[in-house]
């Protein structure tokens, strides 16, 4: 009894540090914005950090959930940490979301209907020139037999034609959604989060080669005209207000969705800004 209770205090006693521990790094990062140096996947898959080893970033890896889910969050472009989740062998470091894909995201953008079902008739059809040996009269049989087969025909074409049409818009609307959620880093470990490991200091080693941490500039001090604070979400006129007239504009398409993307410079940086139907879903912030 004596060696399973001490295991159990134990159990505890880590469980109540490793809770304490989190609430210590939630309370240093959440809610700070900093800028990110590397390309981030619009994914909750995130970035793989292995800290002390020789390569702690697998960048083929990284390659391909970028080009697998998007790239949400670009190399200069400033981000709100939303959240510090502490897990048994790694801590995440979430950014703007934390990344599309998590529990209650819709990840899969696929639209099916079933066939169009025989009706009674053609079933019966089916079975009377079965039995029938009048040729004439099997024959007439046939042709209205074959006429419901064919607008049967019809009918699933039609739904196949509106499942795609529905599918791609989901595609779209999901492809959307993977830009706007966010990303994050997962700091990895062997087996369990070392001690060591969870304190602000060490989170922002582990991250210095892909997180500036250095306090961001105030966004009504930076524009040319003031008015509020650059952040995603603002229509075309509110980032023009604080921005002012863009030097560049340029237009596509996304599926069905109308993209644009502003250029600006203000007196001591340039602000890339990407809109969809006209609202700022980023922004990227350089040196001029």
């Amino acid at each position: 009894m004596r060696p399973t209770l001490s295991f159990l205090l134990l159990g505890l006693l880590a469980s109540s540090a490793a809770a304490q521990s989190e609430d210590q790094l939630r309370a240093f990062f959440e809610g700070k914005s900093v800028r990110i140096r590397i390309e981030m996947p619009g994914s909750s898959e995130g970035v793989d950090v292995f800290p002390g080893t020789t390569q702690p970033v697998d960048f083929p890896k990284l390659a391909t959930r970028l080009k697998r889910f998007g790239t949400a969050i670009y190399r200069g472009q400033e981000v709100l940490i939303t959240k510090i989740k502490l897990k048994n062998d790694h801590i995440e470091f979430q950014l703007g979301g934390g990344g599309y894909g998590t529990f209650g995201d819709d990840t899969s953008p696929n639209v099916s209907v079933p066939s169009a079902p025989k009706s009674g008739r053609e079933r019966s059809l089916e079975e009377d020139v079965a039995k029938t040996t009048d040729p004439a009269q099997k024959r007439r049989l046939k042709e209205e037999l074959d006429r419901l087969r064919n607008e049967r025909a019809r009918e699933d074409a039609r739904n196949r034609a509106q499942a795609a049409q529905a599918t791609a818009i989901r595609e779209a609307n999901i492809r959307q959604r993977r830009l706007e959620g966010g990303s994050r880093f997962n700091i990895q470990y062997d087996r369990n989060v070392p001690p060591e490991a969870l304190t602000p200091e060490s989170v922002m080693q582990a991250l210095a080669e892909y997180v500036d941490f250095s306090p961001m500039p105030g966004g009504i001090a930076d524009g040319p005209r003031g008015g509020g604070e650059l952040r995603k979400g603002l229509t075309v006129e509110e980032v023009d207000a604080i921005l002012g007239r863009p030097e560049s504009i340029s237009q596509r398409m996304e599926g069905t969705l109308s993209v644009s993307t502003s250029s600006y410079r203000t007196r001591d940086r340039r602000v890339t800004a990407e809109f969809v139907e006209g609202v700022l879903i980023r922004f990227t912030i350089t040196s001029p």
